[in-house]
């Protein structure tokens, strides 16, 4: 991982940086922050027509959370295509055009993903947006979400290997000056969660359209809405003390299920 030049700051200077308690908040954003994944449903499945083929939901489950590389592995291993570099970046570009034509029209919020946006920014943490998705749609997307919210970003067309490696939180703990353990991550795929776990951070996990495995510094939660300041510093000292918390152990919004 690259050190920071030694006359750089930290990108979040100037803010609430603890030692011993909750530094940082590293969002993801698709199926995190917005419900992007929809959108990628669509144009994943137009590009695997556009390929040939067509595209199955166990395929399309394994790409939630991946890198464009990854995600066009898996495609073109559905659709029946050698893995040629060239027909590779001819299927990247295509589905990079699409997907921004599809994100023009409007990203939806996932619920609660806005108002705890705003209430992080407020506590003076630091913030860094941690995310699979290319350089070029993720500044398209900050046009909806909101350039304001964070310190940085880190995309994964910028890192020597991104979601399910460690390297994003990596360096998104290290540019805001933080050490990973006091990082709360906030996910809502199994690729993230991985990675986010292997760098060290707490993990709130907020599945979307895939179950995430329970494991150790992990915390489940149904939605972010009601989430108070009070409730992620609790979440992230109930995790680290190594505390299972269920999606009802923290104050929530959404009605329980009828059973």
């Amino acid at each position: 991982m690259p050190n920071l030049p030694a006359e750089a700051e930290p990108a979040g200077q100037g803010r609430a940086v603890s030692t011993t308690g909750l530094s940082a908040v590293l969002w993801d954003m698709d199926g995190t922050l917005v419900d992007s994944e929809k959108i990628w449903d669509v144009s994943l499945a137009e590009l695997a027509r556009h390929l040939g083929g067509e595209l199955s939901a166990p395929t399309r489950i394994a790409m939630v959370g991946s890198s464009m590389w990854r995600t066009l592995d898996l495609m073109f291993d559905e659709v029946g295509l050698e893995h040629r570099p060239e027909a590779m970046r001819e299927a990247a570009g295509w589905l990079s055009r699409r997907t921004a034509q599809l994100f023009h029209a409007g990203l939806p919020w996932r619920p609660g993903a806005l108002e705890t946006l705003r209430l992080v920014r407020s506590t003076g943490l630091a913030t860094a947006l941690v995310t699979s998705t290319e350089r070029s749609l993720v500044e398209q997307a900050l046009d909806s979400i909101g350039r304001e919210f964070f310190d940085l970003t880190v995309c994964g067309d910028e890192v020597p290997a991104t979601k399910p490696a460690p390297d994003p939180y990596l360096i998104a703990a290290e540019k805001l000056g933080v050490r990973p353990e006091h990082c709360l991550a906030i996910e809502d795929s199994p690729t993230g969660a991985t990675a986010a776990s292997a760098a060290g951070c707490v993990v709130l996990v907020v599945p979307n359209d895939v179950a995430v495995p329970q494991a150790a510094g992990r915390i489940q939660r149904e939605s972010l809405a009601g989430l108070t300041e009070s409730d992620l510093h609790e979440l992230w000292a109930s995790a680290t003390a190594g505390n299972h918390w269920s999606p009802q152990s923290v104050r929530s919004a959404v009605p329980p299920r009828d059973q």
